[in-house]
């Protein structure tokens, strides 16, 4: 699509009736042919869909239009509906899914007890300011080895279920007195995350307003963020300016020979399949499964 966008957003409120706003969701989507993934709890929405600009343009309308969601922050990238297989549309008893739902407290301002949020400019600010910030990665784990903010703390965690056993391991217990910088893609996951670490008592717990999405968008190749972006759709990765840039840094390698690569091909491995790092020249010596339309193509 010549045309294309792809919307990402979230809104943490309180929704009385998940089921009315999923079939209001997939009624809107479906007559505009977007396609992606929303999720719905009562506790708020998440979406992630793509399609021609004007057919965004009118779901943003229609979606403000509901008071809850008159606030909405959305980022857009370059895309369209093709770089997602179908349109999901679902409820879930949580729209991030740690497995916390009864440690989560949302009212009409968003979650209660979560991070204080600081713009890009003020994460700048405060990391030039104090030489113990600690950015803290809240993603899973291979979303960070192609991209991540100088000297993060990057969990060992495969999903987003596992940050609960992280936290609660011991490991950051040093972390606990030390200001804390949560980010992630757009924002929706430390909002619940900086939650989770305030109630176990880091005292001092930031996070990223926007997201890494919203930094890129200010600082590009620059500032604090190295790397290249995963994203969950057929694109797989998204850079905030030119790879060819002289700031631009290349963190992905393959996992076989160590050529620079920011693509992630299914691999089978001990009877399961993983993501892992490749180049396409050792993906396809070892048959290893390149998802098919891979593209890098910019967030801005």
């Amino acid at each position: 699509m010549a045309n294309g966008k792809i919307l990402l957003f979230y809104c943490f409120t309180p929704l009385p009736d998940p089921t009315a706003i999923m079939l209001w969701q997939q009624a809107l989507c479906e007559k505009l042919e977007l396609r992606g993934r929303i999720i719905v709890s009562p506790d708020g929405i998440n979406v992630t869909v793509g399609g021609e600009l004007a057919d965004c343009k009118a779901y943003i309308k229609a979606t403000r239009a509901y008071l809850p969601f008159r606030e909405l922050d959305i980022k857009w990238s370059e895309g369209s509906a093709e770089d997602f297989p179908r349109l999901s549309v679902k409820v879930r008893d949580e729209i991030v899914s740690f497995g916390a739902p009864d440690e989560l407290e949302v009212d009409a301002g968003g979650v209660v007890g979560g991070g204080t949020h600081l713009s890009p400019e003020e994460v700048n600010e405060l990391a030039a300011s104090r030489d113990d910030v600690v950015f803290f990665d809240g993603r899973n784990a291979y979303e960070a080895k192609i991209g991540r903010f100088r000297d993060a703390v990057v969990p060992d965690v495969s999903t987003t279920r596992d940050f609960l056993a992280e936290l609660d391991s011991g490991k950051y217990d040093e972390l606990k007195d030390k200001p804390i910088v949560t980010y992630c893609t757009g924002g929706v996951r430390c909002e619940v995350l900086s939650s989770l670490m305030t109630s176990r008592g880091f005292s001092e717990v930031y996070q990223l307003d926007g997201g890494i999405v919203r930094y890129g968008e200010k600082y590009g190749n620059g500032g604090l963020w190295d790397g290249s972006l995963y994203v969950f759709d057929r694109r797989l990765h998204v850079e905030f300016g030119p790879r060819d840039d002289p700031e631009f840094t290349q963190l992905g390698e393959c996992e076989d020979c160590g050529a620079p690569t920011n693509t992630f091909a299914n691999r089978d491995r001990g009877g399961a399949r993983i993501l892992v790092l490749l180049c396409e020249s050792c993906a396809e010596k070892t048959g290893a499964e390149l998802p098919s339309g891979a593209t890098g193509k910019d967030v801005v």
